[in-house]
């Protein structure tokens, strides 16, 4: 069994998995994954994220807001709180500081992702990170205004070791992404064989970044295998072994997720 723990399954591209977003789950499950996160970005795509969870028992949602979705304004503490107020709902986020694209609205990123770290904080609900090219301001607002017992994840991590044993120190877990499979990554590659076993979890972030062999697709659950298998490898583990790890992790730090 295998969870893909951050993907976007509003935005697959349906052509080329059968048409429909039924044939798309269809094919995940044919592979193995038996689990999925569908994780909102805005208020817009708020509804739909919930919509999809709630069409499937194995598909779980997020509330929050992207760092590259704060144009409209900062979302409030409260209403963060109100988007979770359903059980499918079972993480906040994705939010968090991506300097890369949008570090011209540094300050509302930070402002956003400071009332989704308190949200999560007053709920007890862990917290999807996005960082890019903000490194010490992510650890510091996660120090600052971050729970222990709301801990999330850093997504799609293409970071460094040492910002990875930062966060492990503050509770957080690590999800691996395709981005391991490219030729490009071996800092990356490092900190995958690095992360304690039980900290681990691993995700599409379909349709984005599809993973080796399937490299200019669009990403689809399905190819978290591919995802997991890589990471098997490099940790001279199996399969198996990995995927009910990471599985395992996955429930436990999304408490709201029942299989």
């Amino acid at each position: 069994m295998l969870v893909d723990s951050h993907c976007h399954l509003d935005r697959l591209n349906l052509e080329q998995c059968g048409g429909s977003l039924t044939a798309a789950l269809e094919g995940a499950r044919a592979d193995g994954v038996s689990h999925m996160l569908c994780v909102c970005i805005s208020a817009e795509n708020r509804q739909t994220v919930l919509d999809i969870a709630l069409a499937d028992r194995r598909i779980f949602a997020s509330a929050g807001v992207h760092p590259s979705d704060v144009d409209e304004g900062v979302v409030s503490v409260d209403t963060l709180k109100a988007w979770c107020d359903h059980p499918k709902v079972v993480a906040l986020g994705e939010t968090g500081l991506d300097y890369y694209y949008s570090k011209d609205r540094s300050e509302q990123q930070k402002q956003s992702f400071l009332n989704h770290l308190l949200a999560g904080a007053d709920l007890d609900l862990p917290v999807i990170v996005h960082t890019r090219d903000a490194r010490s301001d992510t650890i510091d607002l996660i120090k600052a205004s971050g729970s222990p017992s709301s801990a999330g994840v850093l997504h799609c991590f293409t970071e460094s070791w040492e910002m990875a044993r930062q966060a492990l120190d503050e509770g957080y877990y690590i999800s691996i992404s395709g981005i391991v499979t490219f030729r490009n990554a071996d800092e990356l590659r490092e900190v995958a064989k690095k992360v304690p076993m039980d900290r681990l979890l691993v995700e599409t972030d379909s349709p984005y970044l599809a993973p080796v062999p399937y490299r200019g697709k669009s990403n689809q659950p399905r190819y978290v295998r591919a995802v997991a298998e890589y990471i098997a490898e490099l940790r001279e583990t199996s399969l198996e072994q990995l995927a009910e790890q990471t599985s395992s992790n996955f429930f436990r730090l999304f408490k709201r997720a029942q299989v």
